[in-house]
């Protein structure tokens, strides 16, 4: 599993259009072209596809998000039907 190093999380730029650094389990760094770095997951409920965001770095930490990412793996795992 690749993961986000400290270095490559501060030196994320986008110069032309949004960018998603992953981080594993789902979890990346979108950077967006305005220089916004925002920590999101992508899943699917019910059958649907949805993006759960955790906020945007560096307010939120690289291991806050994972902590998160990992909170909501598990909501969603109790969620599933059957």
């Amino acid at each position: 599993m690749m993961v986000l190093t400290v270095t490559a999380t501060n030196a994320a730029k986008s110069k032309d259009k949004s960018c998603k650094l992953t981080d594993g389990l789902g979890l990346y760094l979108l950077v967006k072209e305005m220089g916004g770095r925002l920590w999101r997951m992508n899943c699917s409920f019910l059958g649907k596809q949805k993006t759960l965001s955790f906020g945007s770095y560096p307010e939120v930490s690289r291991q806050g998000s994972r902590e998160e990412n990992g909170g909501a793996r598990s909501a969603g795992r109790r969620a599933r039907p059957g």
